[in-house]
């Protein structure tokens, strides 16, 4: 057995993100087949007791190609209008630390090159994140992941026609044990911002997105 997160829009909390920690049946192994168990087992886990959400797993193991192109490592960020990188590679080469950083080559590597480049692990401590000359503090903890990510699907009419039918999300490769960003709750919070018409005015500054949320 073992325990994961759903996360669930919530259109009158504060943070707009519903946590909800379910316990289902883990198929172990690395192949996407496996994974893919682990998911539905998790999904009929939730749907036990919140038969009234509709769930979606946001990953590269998802089996819905909807949810493979959420992915942080698909999703496709605009810098400009003559570059455009994966979420995951534009959060990685962000990251400044106490002996370098930022490493914007990686803007130019694949999101999994980016995210296991050695550099990021032997450069000391997190300081903050930089993005257009602009420094982003580590705390609120997901803030500058969840800036991006929403940047990034907010200029994808056709995904977001097809997320919004959707109110809870997973990605079964986040343990909150290790990691502390998650795509799947960025996507939770997209969907309750969209729909309470404040995503434009948050995405419009960091101040504004500060203080949405």
């Amino acid at each position: 057995m073992a325990i994961r997160p759903v996360f669930i829009s919530n259109l009158s909390k504060k943070g707009y993100v519903d946590t909800v920690d379910v316990e289902f049946k883990w198929f172990s192994g690395f192949s996407k087949v496996q994974k893919q168990k682990s998911i539905e087992s998790l999904h009929n886990s939730f749907l036990n007791t919140y038969n009234n959400e509709k769930i979606l797993e946001i990953s590269s193991k998802s089996s819905d190609p909807l949810g493979i192109s959420l992915s942080a490592f698909n999703l496709m960020l605009n810098l400009d209008s003559d570059n455009t990188h994966s979420v995951e590679s534009v959060f990685q080469s962000s990251k400044v630390f106490e002996n370098g950083g930022p490493y914007c080559d990686l803007l130019n590597k694949s999101s999994k090159e980016a995210k296991t480049d050695p550099r990021l692990k032997t450069s000391g401590k997190l300081l903050y994140f930089q993005h257009k000359d602009i420094k982003w503090p580590l705390e609120p903890k997901t803030l500058f992941y969840d800036w991006l990510y929403l940047n990034a699907l907010s200029n994808n009419l056709t995904l977001i026609s097809d997320v919004i039918k959707y109110t809870a999300f997973t990605d079964i490769e986040f343990n909150p044990q290790k990691s502390i960003n998650c795509q799947a709750r960025s996507v939770a919070l997209f969907i309750s911002l969209y729909k309470l018409n404040l995503l434009d005015f948050a995405l419009t500054s960091k101040e504004n997105f500060i203080n949405t949320l």
